[in-house]
């Protein structure tokens, strides 16, 4: 996500021309095998079943939703969790998203067992415990659902409205994620993300006006619904959050080189050139980030452009919310792979998608990391680049300049250090070995000392990279 720092307008002109020509090792027709499960990860195998209506306006929802997963670590799971993200800003006291009706069933040795329970919320709302029947050993199954009731409340954020435009991001109620560390309940994080989940599979049918759009993560094919309505039904495979937006968009679409297709949905006062150059950008730059991480494997993009956003540029897997501005694009899809495929714990550690982005946005760019300064940014002695979100959020004028700045300019300074062609190779072959996967940074480190003989131990002590 971006929020502050932009690059100029010109840069559309450097990524036009350098994505036209692509690098050696360029991935097009395939894309790497899945990650096998990581038994320190659980619950795996999520699968959503999701069917909401929504009223006139498509800012308030109503449906079900049904969760399926799996315990894959040898340690029990007595109990999941929820994340119920869009509750930051009401808490408990005005919710804008409810769930009710809730129950559990469960599949241990060929035996549903069915009971109904009521959860616990926590962390301001954002958490819902849910207990199991009975404790769910490696290799069984388990299934959640429950009713959901959602209220996109005013305001231009990634949850919110514009007007007659709804924007709904992390809204969906979504398996918090157990580790080594435990569950994961950090808190909502308005200055970045605090988004850590595994690759999933969505069913989502949404129920709405015919004369509101609804682009969203994944592939949609729209049915008739009743008089006036329609049924939008997406699919999305091996994606760790779905997205959504409804509105009277205008919408233009386009296929990349490669066979992507990506489609800009605009608010009522983008230019159609303005959408245009950007539907453009999109289709040059994904191919782009194809060749050097490997091909995006999802078929689909939507694009949803709104200049009065509260940030510069939102991202979730196939789906962006933007401004018109060409250098937000390229971080923004840069995403796609930095966070999206190669997934990571964004409140833990935030550098590894944010500065992985932005240094990919310059690469794509035709930045070389020149006008990096050598100079170590660091004001504290406690500050340092893999510093997690809750150190950020009460730092947060630190938060471009380290994370953003600092980071993307470590990896240049990183590429320098083992040759152009050495880091290319290293990210490239990342990519392939955490596709789908969760990457850390001791993983990152690992790898990047293994493709160099080069010492890289005061390079990571240099740049703060614990």
């Amino acid at each position: 996500m971006r929020r502050l720092r932009l690059h100029p307008l010109f840069a559309v002109l450097a990524v036009l021309l350098t994505a036209a020509a692509a690098p050696p090792g360029r991935a097009v027709a395939t894309t790497p095998a899945a990650t096998a499960g990581d038994p320190t990860r659980t619950p795996g195998a999520p699968a959503y079943t999701v069917d909401l209506s929504s009223d006139a306006t498509g800012a308030h929802w109503h449906g079900h939703e049904r969760i399926t997963f799996s315990n894959v670590s040898p340690d029990p799971l007595q109990e999941v969790y929820l994340r119920l993200w869009d509750n930051f800003r009401g808490g408990c006291a005005n919710p804008s998203v409810r769930v009710t009706g809730l129950g559990t069933t469960q599949v241990t040795q060929a035996t549903l067992l069915p009971q109904d329970t009521r959860g616990r919320y926590e962390v301001g709302c954002t958490a819902l415990r849910v207990p199991l029947p009975h404790p769910l050993t490696q290799g069984s199954s388990g299934t959640v659902e429950f009713d959901l009731t959602i209220d996109v409340p005013d305001g231009i954020d990634r949850f919110g409205r514009d007007g007659s435009f709804s924007f709904i991001g992390n809204a969906l109620p979504v398996l918090a994620v157990r580790d080594e560390a435990g569950w994961h309940l950090d808190p909502y994080s308005e200055l970045g993300e605090s988004f850590y989940g595994l690759s999933s599979d969505f069913a989502v049918t949404l129920d709405h006006p015919t004369d509101l759009l609804v682009p969203a993560t994944g592939t949609a094919v729209d049915t008739p619904g009743e008089p006036g309505r329609t049924l939008t039904r997406i699919g999305a495979r091996k994606v760790r959050e779905f997205a959504w937006a409804a509105g009277p968009f205008s919408r233009i679409a386009g296929r990349s080189a490669d066979g992507v297709r990506i489609a800009v949905y605009s608010v009522a006062d983008i230019t159609p050139k303005d959408a245009q150059d950007m539907l453009d950008l999109s289709l040059r730059t994904i191919d782009a980030h194809s060749a050097s991480y490997g091909a995006y494997p999802y078929g689909d993009l939507a694009l949803v452009l709104d200049n009065r956003f509260d940030f510069a540029g939102m991202e979730y897997p196939g789906f962006v919310l933007d401004w018109i501005r060409p250098s937000a694009v390229i971080h923004e899809l840069a995403h796609q792979w930095w966070y999206g495929i190669v997934g990571d714990d964004q409140y833990r550690a935030p550098w590894l998608d944010e500065s992985f982005a932005e240094y990919a946005m310059a690469v794509a760019m035709g930045d070389t990391g020149a006008g990096c300064t050598t100079r170590t940014p660091w004001r504290s002695a406690d500050e340092r680049l893999t510093n997690p979100m809750s150190y950020w959020d009460t730092h947060p004028d630190r938060y471009v300049p380290v994370i953003y700045d600092h980071g993307s300019c470590a990896l240049h300074e990183l590429r320098r250090l083992i040759g152009a062609d050495t880091m290319a190779g290293l990210l490239r072959d990342y990519a392939r070995a955490h596709w789908y996967g969760v990457s850390t940074t001791a993983d990152f480190k690992a790898a990047a000392q293994a493709a160099t003989p080069v010492d890289l131990t005061p390079f990571w002590r240099e740049h703060r990279i614990d």
